[in-house]
């Protein structure tokens, strides 16, 4: 009595499947792919980056190491934050990643998620960060948030990205914001070594973008996005990036009174480094014959990953440092 009519009998309703058939596995992964999309706008490599700047400031300030909640809840504010701007981002750049080759995978180039989503999701996420940062740390690290959305957004997004060859030195700024929101996050305030670290953070991040944009300047020329690799030649790209790296190896030594012989023991060597990768570059485009696209662009990917790897070792130094209480005590931080 009341029994149903199996699946694949006649009795059974048309159209029907049993649990777990191919219905339901289309189900699941069109959710998978819908997930991973909203996923892909928050550029999660962007994020890693950021919060690895994030808990050395946190260390400094602390003296020693936060509690692991405080931690956790700033990285979670850190992280919707940097989300919220990286999906405005998508909705701005929607067109400049259609043609792109490096980005034209991403959801709103190919068109699965709509760019009045990406625009909802973007700012809710922007929302949640707010009220994460507000109510776990402190009033100023939550508006210091809002800021970097505000400027990434607006100021580098919307106007100085296809205006201006120096696009992503000022643009910038806003990926130097997760220091000083971290420090903030556990004082309440901003001490001088979080100003020095920005300022680290500020001058690596012209040769790192300009590395890769070495690689796919066909790409934002094709695009009509005037990043200097575009309007200007080997020469002076490299140049410039050989300044830059000369500035930020500079700033990151002026955290070594305020620390140990652990932070100076890496930030030295490791920064060094990195200049000598910089430099050989700069003969290798200087022996060259005068033309562009002489370069392989390989070469500069070189110093773009090595860049990576300079920004991580200098965070961890400083928070090792600061975790094992090693740092000079009495300065005015």
């Amino acid at each position: 009595m009341g029994e149903q009519p199996v699946a694949g009998t006649p009795g059974a309703a048309v159209g029907a499947d049993p649990i777990g058939g191919p219905a339901d596995v289309t189900s699941r992964a069109l959710l998978r792919g819908k997930v991973g999309a909203y996923v892909a706008l928050t550029k999660p490599r962007i994020i890693e980056l950021l919060l690895i700047t994030t808990i050395p400031a946190m260390f400094a300030a602390q003296r020693g190491v936060p509690p692991l909640g405080l931690v956790l809840v700033t990285l979670l504010g850190g992280a919707l934050a940097a989300g919220s701007a990286n999906a405005l981002n998508c909705v701005v750049d929607a067109d400049i990643d259609a043609i792109m080759r490096r980005t034209r995978t991403r959801p709103l180039a190919r068109h699965t998620v709509t760019p009045r989503a990406a625009l909802v999701f973007g700012v809710v996420l922007g929302i949640a960060a707010t009220v994460v940062l507000a109510a776990f740390t402190t009033w100023q690290a939550a508006v210091l948030a809002d800021v970097a959305i505000l400027f990434y957004v607006f100021v580098y997004s919307m106007w100085l990205k296809r205006r201006t060859s120096q696009n992503i030195v000022w643009g910038g700024l806003a990926g130097c914001m997760p220091v000083i929101i971290g420090w903030s996050a556990v004082t309440g305030g901003i001490g001088w070594p979080a100003w020095v670290f920005f300022g680290v953070i500020f001058f690596w991040t012209p040769p790192h973008t300009w590395a890769l944009a070495m690689r796919y300047r066909e790409d934002y020329a094709a695009a009509g996005v005037p990043m200097l690799p575009v309007v200007a030649t080997e020469r002076v790209v490299i140049r410039q990036m050989v300044l830059y790296s000369w500035a930020m190896v500079v700033c990151s030594l002026l955290l070594v009174p305020a620390s140990s012989w652990i932070y100076a023991a890496v930030a030295a060597p490791v920064g060094l480094a990195f200049l000598g990768a910089v430099h050989r570059l700069h003969v290798r485009v200087l022996r060259a014959p005068v033309r562009q696209d002489r370069t392989p662009p390989g070469e500069f990917m070189t110093v773009f990953h090595l860049s990576n790897l300079y920004l991580t070792a200098v965070s961890v130094a400083w928070a090792v440092d600061a975790a094992f209480g090693l740092g000079v005590v009495g300065w005015p931080w």
